[in-house]
Formats: structure tokens, C-alpha cells, sequence
């Protein structure tokens, strides 16, 4: 038995692990002593492990028949019986006729008819990688990964009003707090090592918890006030809280004139705004709303915490302008237990965003569009010229795809197919590409259409570097050898790399690192030799050997001037409400058991074992009216598509609503959620559109995967 310090590949807390390792296979994962969880775990940290030895892990790359059915967004594939689409292939033939065919398309139709997803749950040098790739080998700024399904609106907000769009303060400051403000996140869930801190602070230090989420939550039973307010009403209800505290007096005067620029305009705006207009909007009364205003605004240090509640929506990047305005107001930021934390949702989706892997970013978010930026990159790369322009997001790319623009795609660890709004479209421009490769460890929903598939090493089997919510950057070590012929991930994408015409000779992670000190000026004074000693790094960390900054925004705002800025924020009406054809709201997010679109966690034995059929939730009165019973199945109809689910009775799911995860791949719920962008931060609405709820259906034949879930838990190794 040997024992590898590492961290969990699950959620963006980061918790560090011990890996328990038997002849080469992983038997337990324990917490360990990381500044994230103290030793703490939840259950998918402990029992998400043995997904890496599944029957139908991809181990040799495999290449589309001549004779395989015609590609189509209503494809499925067998992943444990793939052989009608795919046949094995060398990795020399693989790469070759990847690599090959996406120059062919370069040069032939130009750069802009490429595109790369990048992967969140990838290290920071595979992500730092995959952009390079695009930019310098493609020719292009189409590159972006699952953020822009996530927290794309809260960056946005926070890098227009503040300047940076990491958190200011790390989860486990809550115990220094008097009040948390907790929106549009259910951490009991999505992040249970960060609720175990909020519950900490709730018994030893009578912190008093505030939520504002339109679902109730285990951690209700222990807030101080939960508003379970109207969905798609964040502007409003937070609006009111505004109101509130300007017109009480409840502001930071000093705060506000030596630190923020906006103010008046905010003031001005905010006279419509009233609690007593916006409670019939938001459905939470007018008192209420004050009170929650009260109590934010008058503690000595409040922590506002917010998830994909709030920025998963047409309008998300004005949720987080008006959350942010909450702190300006109050100076409730850049002290220990006063800040903002939108808590990141992938292991590494902060440090995917740091290396760049964005359509209008280089590292250390530096504009595309900036000449010196332009030139600082070209030098660093030694290529002649970088394309100046933003690139497409990753449903712009989606949307190229259908109508032809974009003709080939290199996909590293995504699976739009499944997390896509409008997942059906997704699928459609997936099918349509001249030419698809994708670099995965299982045969996913999105590899159905690919040309080239290239089996890539689960993150037990590689060492790198992952940055958490906390943006601490900390060293991932390999525990286990890939199986087969499977190939690690950096090896991947630089053997890619060379076929573009890029000559590059990286010797590993190590190598890489050195690089991305160069391009990301808040990692520069973090070293290998460091990360290797002490495991954890902060950033801000610029010199070699300072502590790093766990607190930001202690004296200024990286803004020019160093001010925040107050953005006035209307309510803006959403293009898709209920109606007498599909009278309910359906909500989406995650379960407890099961991570984002159930790749590993739902070829994790313990983990399918608990949570292992599509299950949608409604409230026991919605039920009854509608004359279905707890566990029959149900379907659920959009304006796009159905799937069928099991019915479960849920008290915590408000009367009108329906919740639904997002990962089961018999019944994508992403088949059924509104594609319309925030305009800014081209983010999906995933958290609001009409649905009808009717009894009966087939769960496992309505989206055509019948028999594909069995065969995924069959002949789990343990």
C-alpha cells in the first residue's frame, strides 16, 4: 500500500486527499490537511474515485468507420459497443488524421473555420496548453471552456466594477463573519465542504445566514431569514435591499467617496426600486427585504457567497452588478469575513480562466484586443501575429458549427452535447463539423459524431497544477499509471501541436509552469520547487517567496483609478415566461451524488448505487393536482424537446416549479433549457424557461439511449 497526496477532481473548494494505492489501483481516498477542508470530505471526494477503472474507459484511440452511420444530433453510440461507428486505431494513425485534417481545414477555409473547448476538471498546463494551440496553431481567438456555462456573467460583473474577477476572500473566511449573504447557491449540494464552514460559523460564532435562493435548502433550517423569492427576480429583490440601505442611511459614506466612482447614478436609479414595489415582483415581502438589508449593511464583516443561481441567466451579469453594489454600498469588502466569493464550480474552471482559455482573454485576462497584450503574447510564443479580434464563445461556436462556419472543432474533456442549453443544437453543430476530435477518457455523448477520438489519462493518472475558488494554486500528484495505451494529456495536446506545425518541447508539467509564471503575472512568484514542498500557493503571489494575498482589494481596486464602480441595473424582462401551454418553471442544477454531466460520477459504483435513475422534483401539492405519484414517471415538455423522468416529492421545491439535474444522460434535461444569451457575457438562461409537466413516458427511450445506462454501471472494479 502506498499513500499520494494530491487533491479532489470534484468541485471548486479544492479539498487536499490522500490516495490509497494497491497494485496500482486506487482502494480509498481519505481528506487531508489542506487549507480548503481541514481533512474534510464529502461523498463524492471519498467515493468518486474508481470511475478510472470502468470496463468502458476509453484505452486505445479510435477512428470513424467509412461505413458508420451518418453522423446526426439524434446518434447514440454504445460505449460499450462502439464498433458499428469506431474501429481502433494506432496513436501515430490517430494523430496524424487529427492533426492532418484540421490543418487541411486551416489552410484551406481559414482560421476562423477551427475551434477548441478547453477543460475545467484539466490542470493548469493542460489549459494554459489547448490555448496556446488555438491561438498559435488554429489562428484564432475560438477558444473557451465551461465557464462560460457558469460564472461567465460574474466575471464580467466583477471585471467591469472591480477589476478582477477572482473572489476576494476564501470560503473558510465565513468564520470571521457576522452575516453571510448566500444567493443562488446551495452549497449543502454543489459544495459541501464549503457549507460545513457556513454551519461552523453558524454554532460557534452565531454568524447569521441569509438566503436568497428560489428553492429551499438543508442549510435553511439553520438560516436567519431564507427568501425563497420568484425565479428570474434577482434584480428586483436585491434592488430592494439597495433601496434599503440608501434610504435608511445604512451606507459607507467614507467608504464611498475615498473607494468607488457611480454612486450618484446608483442613487438616482434606485428610487423605483422601493420594497414596497418590488415585493409583489419578487414575491418576498416588502419587511423582509429590509430586514435582510438591515442586517447585511450593519454587521462589523458580511461575506456575500453566490452560485450559477445567480449568473445562469439572460441577465446574470446584472445579478452580479447589483450583489456587488451591496458591498460598495456598505465597505463590506477586503477585511477578513467582509467580501464577495462567487464559488467556482469545477475543480479548476479559476484556473482554466487564469491560463486564458477564453475567446476574449490571454493569461492573466489580458484583452485579445490590446496591442501590447498582442505583443507581449507574440514574443513570449515567438509567433509573428495573433489574431486581434475576440473569438466565438462556446455557443457561438456551436452556432458556427450548424451553419457551417466553423467546420472542424478539437474538443479536450468537454461535453457540450450534455451541458449545452438546447442541448439537441449542440448536437446538430457537433454533426455537422467536416471534421470533430475529441480527447476524453469515456466514449461521452459528445464523441458520438467525433471523427477521431483520443483517450486521455483520468486526473488520478497525471501531475499538474489546479487552482480553487480560493485561487490557490495546489499541486495535483499522479497516484496511479493510465491503462492500456492511454496517454497523458499534455502529451496530447502537444503531439497535436507538432502535426499543426508548432514546434514544441515541453518535457512536462514542470516545464510548462515555468511558461505560464511568464504569462500570468499573479502566479510569478510561485515556483515547481515550492508547490512541490508546500503543495499550496495563493495568488496574488508576484515575487518568489511572498505568502500570497488570501485577501484582496484591501486598499484599491485593480480599476484605472483604483475605484469600484457602482453599474444601476434595470429589471429586465426575460424572452420565455410560463404560460397556459407550459405552465411551470423548470429550475436546473446538481445533486449531492453526482457531478455536472455524470461522466464519472455516474460510473462511480457507490455514487450510481445511491442516486442512479433520472429523477425530476416537484412540491407534494403540484403532485396530487396534477394526479402523479411519487416515483411513476412524468415527461417534461419545452418549447425545444421532452425527456421522461421519475416524479419525486421535494417540500423544497416552491408550488409552480420543477427542479432537474443535469446529469443524467437517458434524460438531458439540457435537451429542454432556453439557449437565450446574456448579451454580455453570452452565459445561457439554464435556470428559467416554461415547462409542462404530464404523467407517464418511458425514461429510458425518449431521448433513444435505451440500455446505454445499464451498460455504463455494469461490471464496475472496485
Amino acid at each position: 500500500m502506498k499513500q499520494v497526496a494530491t487533491v479532489c477532481p470534484y468541485c471548486g473548494v479544492g479539498c487536499q486527499v490522500k490516495v490509497n494505492v494497491q497494485d496500482d489501483k486506487i482502494v480509498s481516498v481519505n481528506g487531508a490537511n489542506g487549507p480548503a477542508n481541514e481533512g474534510r470530505l464529502c461523498v463524492k471526494g471519498r467515493y468518486g474515485f474508481d470511475y478510472s477503472r470502468h470496463p468502458n474507459r476509453l484505452t486505445r484511440p479510435l477512428i470513424r468507420r467509412k461505413d458508420a452511420p451518418p453522423k446526426s444530433a439524434d446518434l447514440v453510440v454504445d460505449p460499450a459497443n462502439p464498433w458499428n461507428v469506431f474501429r481502433e486505431a494506432t496513436w501515430d494513425e490517430a494523430l496524424d488524421y487529427a492533426g492532418g485534417s484540421l490543418k487541411h481545414i486551416r489552410d484551406t477555409c481559414g482560421p476562423k473555420s477551427l475551434a477548441g473547448f478547453g477543460c475545467a476538471k484539466g490542470s493548469n498546463e493542460e489549459a494554459y496548453l489547448v490555448q496556446k494551440l488555438v491561438r498559435t496553431g488554429f489562428g484564432s481567438n475560438n477558444v473557451d471552456h465551461c465557464t462560460r456555462l457558469c460564472h461567465a456573467g460574474s466575471v464580467v460583473a466583477l471585471l467591469q466594477c472591480l477589476g478582477s474577477g477572482a473572489v476576494s476572500n476564501p470560503v473558510r473566511d465565513v468564520m470571521e463573519s457576522e452575516v453571510v449573504l448566500l444567493v443562488g447557491s446551495n452549497p449543502a449540494i454543489n459544495h459541501p465542504v464549503a457549507a460545513s464552514w457556513i454551519k461552523n460559523a453558524i454554532d460557534q460564532h452565531g454568524t447569521k445566514l441569509i438566503i436568497a435562493d428560489p428553492r429551499l435548502q438543508d442549510l435553511s433550517r439553520r438560516a436567519f431569514i431564507h427568501m425563497q423569492f420568484e425565479p428570474d427576480t434577482d434584480v428586483a429583490l436585491v434592488n430592494a435591499m439597495i433601496y434599503t440601505i440608501i434610504d435608511e442611511g445604512l451606507i459607507n459614506e467614507e467608504f464611498i467617496r475615498n473607494r468607488t466612482e457611480g454612486f450618484e447614478d446608483l442613487q438616482r436609479h434606485i428610487q423605483a426600486y422601493s420594497p414596497e414595489a418590488m415585493a409583489p415582483i419578487c414575491g418576498i415581502p416588502a419587511e423582509t427585504l429590509k430586514l435582510a438589508a438591515r442586517t447585511y449593511a450593519t454587521s462589523k464583516a458580511s461575506m456575500i457567497i453566490w452560485g450559477m443561481g445567480s449568473s445562469q441567466s439572460q441577465h446574470g451579469s446584472d445579478n452580479v452588478r447589483c450583489i456587488i453594489a451591496l458591498a460598495l454600498l456598505t465597505g463590506q469588502i477586503g477585511r477578513p469575513g467582509a467580501g464577495l466569493h462567487p464559488i467556482r464550480g469545477q475543480n479548476n474552471v479559476q484556473g482554466a480562466s487564469d491560463m486564458g482559455l477564453l475567446p476574449s482573454a490571454y493569461p492573466d485576462y489580458k484583452s485579445v484586443e490590446d496591442p501590447a497584450a498582442q505583443r507581449k503574447f507574440e514574443e513570449l510564443w515567438g509567433c509573428q501575429k495573433l489574431d486581434p479580434k475576440k473569438g466565438l464563445t462556446s455557443m457561438e461556436i456551436i452556432d458556427a458549427a450548424v451553419d457551417g462556419r466553423v467546420k472542424g472543432i478539437y474538443i479536450m474533456g468537454e461535453n457540450p452535447a450534455m451541458s449545452d442549453a438546447n442541448a439537441h443544437h449542440a448536437r446538430a453543430g457537433l454533426a455537422n463539423l467536416e471534421h470533430l476530435v475529441v480527447q476524453d477518457i469515456f466514449l461521452t455523448e459528445s464523441a458520438y459524431n467525433a471523427d477521431v477520438v483520443l483517450p486521455a489519462s483520468v486526473y488520478w493518472e497525471k501531475t499538474g497544477t489546479f487552482t480553487n475558488t480560493d485561487r490557490i494554486v495546489q499541486l495535483g500528484r499522479q497516484a496511479v499509471n493510465p491503462p492500456g495505451e492511454v496517454r497523458q494529456d499534455l502529451w496530447i495536446i502537444q503531439e497535436l501541436a507538432r502535426r499543426m506545425g508548432l514546434d514544441w518541447n515541453y518535457s512536462g508539467p514542470a516545464d510548462v509552469f515555468a511558461e505560464i509564471r511568464k504569462a500570468q503575472a499573479n502566479m510569478a512568484g510561485i515556483t515547481w520547487q515550492r508547490l512541490e514542498r508546500e503543495s499550496a500557493v495563493v495568488w496574488p503571489c508576484r515575487k518568489e517567496g511572498d505568502p500570497g494575498d488570501k485577501i484582496t482589494f484591501v486598499d484599491a481596486f485593480p480599476r484605472s483609478g483604483g475605484k469600484g464602480l457602482f453599474v444601476p441595473c434595470e429589471i429586465v424582462e426575460p424572452d420565455e415566461r410560463p404560460d397556459e401551454e407550459y405552465p411551470f418553471v423548470l429550475l436546473t442544477g446538481r445533486v449531492l451524488e453526482h457531478w455536472h454531466t455524470g461522466v464519472m460520477t455516474r460510473r462511480s459504483r457507490v455514487l450510481d448505487a445511491i442516486e442512479p435513475d433520472p429523477v425530476c422534483h416537484l412540491c407534494p401539492q403540484d403532485l396530487a393536482a396534477l394526479g402523479i405519484v411519487a416515483g411513476d414517471p412524468v415527461t417534461l415538455e419545452t418549447r425545444r424537446n421532452r425527456i421522461t423522468a421519475y416524479a419525486r416529492a421535494d417540500s423544497k421545491v416552491a408550488r409552480g416549479n420543477v427542479f432537474m439535474p443535469f446529469c443524467y444522460y437517458e434524460a438531458a434535461v439540457n435537451l429542454l433549457t432556453n439557449p437565450t444569451l446574456d448579451p454580455e457575457a453570452k452565459i445561457p438562461s439554464l435556470k428559467y424557461c416554461g415547462v409542462r409537466v404530464s404523467a407517464g413516458g418511458d425514461p429510458a427511450g425518449i431521448t433513444g439511449f435505451g440500455g446505454i445506462a445499464k451498460a455504463n454501471r455494469e461490471g464496475v472494479a472496485v
